[in-house]
């Protein structure tokens, strides 16, 4: 896979390789998190995720500046995004793995003298947490001003958000040319070492579990993978074009009737390169779209009823899949297997969730938000050996696409 293997954790200067005492470090985080219509964080894996290189760094006695964007206020200040709301979650967490009671400062802006003055100001194990990026529409045009001025504030700077390093933004890569040395945090490095390894040297057999509503988000993954993988299962309502592509129609389910013949060519590769290309074999179909439609279960190959929409896998799909799974030495998973969010349809999803976390002998690695989601309600997280945090950072790095938040940093 051009430039996926080339450019892993092993050839980029790591926060291990730093002299961080007394340094400003910088350290770019992904905290995108959820909120609740009352501005509650719902989900704080994402902050969770990057303690361990806050911590590396803190206990080495760094002066500790933390960057990140929430949501998308597209170049304006909107209060409802400021990233105040994770400061007592940040304190919290950081007082756990330290014994201490950490006080994270806030700074109004990211850029500019108060940000300057407080990053200057800082003491050795002291944090700093800015406020959001994406307040200025410079960061997302990767302004080379704006990234001058972040450079500012620090003498390092590190890269600790996976699910942005597929963004060419003036914190992911315009930096890296304003200061002398960028590094790869903790988070960065796991996420590059286990994708590195499957996409590079995977143990075999070697299974994608691809699901997801459209073809058009996924071919050039699918595409990229059938160069790699044994056998490769496709669910959700991209599965549906798929079977289009094979002949079968299939009532008022998603159809992208412009990629059949991309998916027909998808299956064609499948055959030519000997990799396995499941399906789903049976199907839980819905009168509408919603949680309280009537349901039926259909199978076979015969057209589907003209007026029913299929919204998840059916049973036997669900065997079928997980004794694939169960087989596999190496897992990658991204994309639901049908309409999660209303539970009714999350059964397939679940399923797999399950499946995947049974197989202990397995690398599995998960990433995109459905698909995370899944694991962690089925409670299954702790058995997967790798939750990836960027699920469009991780389809591009599968896909073998360089990421620029990673070609940035400083070469060992």
């Amino acid at each position: 896979m051009p430039g996926s293997g080339m450019l892993n954790s092993m050839t980029k200067l790591s926060i291990r390789d730093l002299d961080l005492a007394n340094k400003r470090v910088l350290i770019r985080v992904d905290f995108n998190v959820p909120l609740s219509k009352d501005g509650k964080i719902t989900d704080d894996t994402r902050i969770r995720e990057t303690i361990p290189t806050i911590e590396y760094a803190l206990r080495r006695k760094a002066r500790v500046i933390l960057m990140a964007h929430l949501g998308r206020p597209n170049g304006k200040r909107v209060d409802s995004m400021s990233l105040r709301v994770i400061v007592a979650r940040l304190r919290t967490l950081l007082d756990h793995v330290l014994d201490a009671d950490e006080n994270v400062a806030f700074s109004p802006d990211c850029v500019g003298p108060i940000a300057l003055e407080m990053s200057n100001n800082l003491e050795a194990g002291q944090t700093l947490l800015l406020e959001n990026l994406r307040f200025h529409a410079e960061e997302e045009a990767n302004d080379p001003g704006f990234a001058q001025q972040l450079a500012l504030l620090c003498d390092f700077y590190v890269n600790d958000a996976f699910g942005a390093a597929h963004r060419a933004h003036a914190s992911t890569e315009g930096i890296t040319h304003f200061v002398a040395q960028s590094a790869a945090g903790l988070l960065m490095d796991k996420e590059l070492t286990y994708l590195s390894k499957a996409t590079t040297e995977p143990n075999r057999p070697f299974i994608a579990i691809i699901g997801g509503a459209k073809v058009s988000d996924k071919i050039s993954v699918i595409n990229a993978l059938l160069d790699r993988v044994d056998t490769i299962l496709i669910g959700g309502g991209m599965a549906y074009t798929f079977l289009n592509a094979k002949g079968q129609t299939t009532g008022k389910s998603l159809l992208e009737a412009d990629k059949i013949d991309i998916a027909r060519a998808a299956l064609d590769k499948a055959e030519a390169r000997g990799v396995r290309f499941l399906l789903p074999i049976d199907h839980c179909l819905a009168n509408r779209f919603a949680a309280d439609a009537r349901v039926q279960m259909f199978s076979g190959t015969d057209p589907f009823p003209a007026e029913w929409m299929a919204l998840d896998i059916g049973p036997e799909t669900i065997k079928l899949f997980s004794s694939e799974i169960a087989d596999a030495l190496t897992i990658v998973w991204n994309g639901p297997m049908g309409v999660a969010e209303l539970t009714p349809f999350a059964r397939g999803t679940n399923a797999i969730a399950k499946a995947v976390s049974k197989n202990e002998d397995a690398i599995s690695i998960v990433g995109g938000g459905d698909s995370v989601a899944a694991v962690n309600n089925s409670g299954v997280a702790d058995k997967i050996t790798h939750i990836s945090t960027g699920g469009g950072a991780s389809l591009e790095f599968l896909e073998g696409k360089i990421l620029p938040g990673v070609a940035a940093l400083t070469d060992k």
